[in-house]
This record gives C-alpha cells, sequence and structure tokens, in this order.
C-alpha cells in the first residue's frame, strides 16, 4: 500500500508530512522507555510484512500489520512505523523519501485509530471473548484505514486518480480479514504469555499511567 515517488501533488505531500512529524512527535512524547524493544520488534515486524505477499486473484499484495502495531503501541505506532517505511524506501525502494511522510501518515495514523477501536470494544467487553474480537478488529481496521486514506491521497491529487483509489480498496478486502485474524491470535497468544505487553492497550492504561 505504498505510495510511489510522483504520484502525489506537493499540497498532499506537505500536508502529510506535516501530520506525520505532528505524530511522530506525540508518539515519541508518549513512549515509555522500557519499551523501547518492542517497539523495536513491532518496527521489524512491519518491515518483514512488506515481504509476504497474499494472491489476490491475477495480482497479490502483502501484508500490512500496522493493526496490530497500532493495537500494542498507540501513539507510538508512528515512530516504529517510521524507522520501518524508511528502511523499505532505502533498501527496497518501496515507496519513496518523498511520499515518505504520507505513507507514514496513512498507515501510522490509522493504527492509532485501530488502538482506539481495540480499546473501545475492551472497555464494553472485558473478557477473553471481547479480547479476541477487539483484536480482530483492530487488526482489519487498521488495513482498512489505510487503504480509505492512501485513496484520500490520491483522490486528493487528481480526479483521474479516483478509480485507482476504488480498485485499491477493494484489493484489500480479504488483507482486511487476513490481518484482522493475524492480530486476534496475536494480541490473543501475547495475553497468555507476556500480558505486560498489552498494558497500552488497556482501557485505563493513560489514566494509571497519569495517576
Amino acid at each position: 500500500m505504498h505510495i510511489a515517488e510522483g504520484v502525489l501533488s506537493p499540497a498532499v505531500l506537505g500536508t502529510g508530512a506535516v501530520l506525520a512529524v505532528a505524530g511522530t512527535a506525540l508518539g515519541l512524547r508518549k513512549l515509555e522507555y522500557d519499551r523501547l524493544i518492542g517497539v523495536g520488534i513491532l518496527s521489524a515486524a512491519f518491515f518483514v510484512g512488506s515481504l509476504i505477499h497474499v494472491p489476490i486473484g491475477l495480482a497479490s499484495a502483502h501484508l500490512v500489520l500496522n493493526g496490530l502495531v497500532g493495537v500494542l503501541l498507540g501513539w507510538a505506532a508512528f515512530p516504529s512505523i517510521l524507522v520501518a517505511l524508511l528502511l523499505q524506501a532505502l533498501l527496497f525502494q518501496f515507496g519513496g523519501i518523498t511520499v515518505l511522510g504520507v505513507n507514514t501518515f496513512t498507515m501510522g495514523f490509522s493504527g492509532v485509530l485501530a488502538w482506539y477501536a481495540y480499546r473501545g470494544i475492551r472497555r464494553v467487553f472485558p473478557g477473553t471473548t471481547g479480547l479476541r474480537v477487539a483484536a480482530f478488529c483492530g487488526g482489519m481496521l487498521g488495513v482498512a484505514l489505510a487503504a480509505v486514506l492512501t485513496a484520500l491521497a490520491l483522490a486528493f491529487t487528481d480526479e483521474g486518480f479516483q478509480t485507482a483509489a476504488g480498485l485499491l480498496l477493494a484489493a484489500h478486502a480479504p488483507i482486511m480479514l487476513v490481518e484482522g485474524v493475524i492480530t486476534m491470535f496475536t494480541v490473543s497468544f501475547i495475553a497468555r504469555v507476556r500480558p505486560e505487553m498489552l498494558r497500552m492497550a488497556q482501557p485505563d492504561a493513560s489514566r494509571s499511567r497519569n495517576q
């Protein structure tokens, strides 16, 4: 779901860069020192996810995992995703430097929204079933919202990209379900073996940290 160099208008590129900087600054401000290792691991998972391609008819799409990163990290998903996207751009020419801000915002902000959705569902359904449902919705929403934001970036650049934006959303529908399942099983496993990793995903995490 990377937007390539030379596609977006300067206005969209500038807006994306400003929003990415703001999101990254907020993410770094909220990032706790003892979570740096976890942020690095999830950044690596996001990086590797782009190398795993899933067949979709005659084409294919790669995993994104921004929903999983968002559910586990909250606002810290921004710096985690920024580092991964920068390495992808430098090593594999996925996306590019000029579109790094837009790509970071579309992936990072959708991950943050997935985090809020996860916490909201967990607040209403605190049990094991609620955890699985919340994780599935978080993983699915991460991809869905990233696709919507990417489609909007294309649509605001040129009306001729509106058809491509629609195709982008349709192509990632199966990926949304796959990532929902991956996030559900991953979060369920972490809840059993390393529940402290879900501290930021708890509905009362922000309140308890500020006390």
